[in-house]
Formats: C-alpha cells, structure tokens, sequence
C-alpha cells in the first residue's frame, strides 16, 4: 500500500523541521532550503537540456549534494535528529573546482561580462546559477541571524554558482553560440 503525500499538517503555516520542532513556513530556515529546492528542480532542468552524458552525471552527482543541503538545513540544530544525515565535504567542493578548470580550458578567455543568452541550455543554467546565488544569500542571512548553517554549505553554495556560471559558457560553446558582451551604455 502507498502512502498518501499530502500530511494536512502544514495547512495552517507551520511545517516540521527534521528532529520535530514546528515552524512557520515563512522562518528563514524554510527559505534556505526551499531554495536550495528550486535550484535543484533547475538543474533537472539544465540536465534534461543537455546532450552531454558526463555532464549529466556530474549535475546528478551536484543535485544528490543539494539534497545533503536541505537535509542539513532542515535540521533544527538545538534538537537531536535521530536520523543519520548525509555529509559534505570538502571533497565536494573540489569537485566543482576541478570541473570549473576542465571546462575552463576549452573555452574562450573571458574578458568581459557576457550577458545570459544565447542557447537554451546556457539560459537555463544561469538562471540556475541565479538560485544558487540567492540560496548563498539565505544561508549568510541565517548566519547573520545566529542561526546554524555549516561553514561547508556556503562554500559550496559560492563554488556552484561559479561551476554553473562557466557551464553555461560551456553549453553554448558547445552548441556553436555565441556570447553576448556587455557593453555598457554610454550616456
């Protein structure tokens, strides 16, 4: 027999953190890993765009650390949780760093700001990129408001928005596009 999906738990505005404590769905906790959600519902998307079997298996590797996130965001960190949640760590991060250099390689210099565009695949991947930056915000946001986030977390956060910056150059390189440079208006 399946389970049924919805709870009726959160029908008033509040939601369960992992360890039980009842918070509403507007706490800056509910934020960060709702967001850390978002981006990885983008990167199925930039997944499902991509021709590139390797690449898909690193955006899979990237969306199974994404859900180590929000697990770990979704901690209440003053209550044990009883469940083993899964790490990061700091290989994680070189990861991303490595895959950063081996893109990086086969692409133009850059030398300016480029304006998102060009490939769908690319658009798709900087506005994840865009999430990815807005979840690292809640995360310093939550620090700033003495609320636990793992050091680890926000490194990452920061990594994957580079990766993601320099895969959307790579998607459309790849793809014959071309960059649009930004060029400011004079006035």
């Amino acid at each position: 027999m399946s389970f049924k999906i919805y709870t009726r738990t959160g029908d008033k505005g509040q939601t369960s953190l992992i360890g039980g404590t009842r918070i509403p769905k507007s706490h800056i906790r509910i934020e960060a890993y709702g967001t850390v959600d978002e981006l990885n519902s983008w990167l199925g998307y930039v997944s499902d765009q991509q021709g590139s079997p390797s690449l898909r298996e690193d955006i899979k590797a990237i969306q199974d650390r994404l859900f180590t996130i929000g697990s770990s965001l979704a901690c209440d960190p003053d209550k044990d949780t009883k469940m083993e949640i899964p790490d990061l760590l700091e290989h994680d991060i070189l990861f991303l760093e490595q895959g950063i250099d081996r893109m990086t390689e086969t692409l133009p210099e850059l030398k300016n700001f480029v304006l998102p565009g060009g490939h769908a695949g690319a658009s798709s991947c900087h506005i994840a990129r865009c999430v990815c930056r807005k979840a690292e915000r809640i995360c310093v946001a939550m620090l700033e408001e003495n609320q636990m986030v793992p050091d680890i977390i926000i490194r990452y956060l920061n990594r994957l928005s580079d990766y993601l910056f320099v895969v959307a150059r790579y998607i459309l390189h790849q793809n014959q596009g071309t960059e649009t440079i930004w060029q400011p208006r004079k006035s």
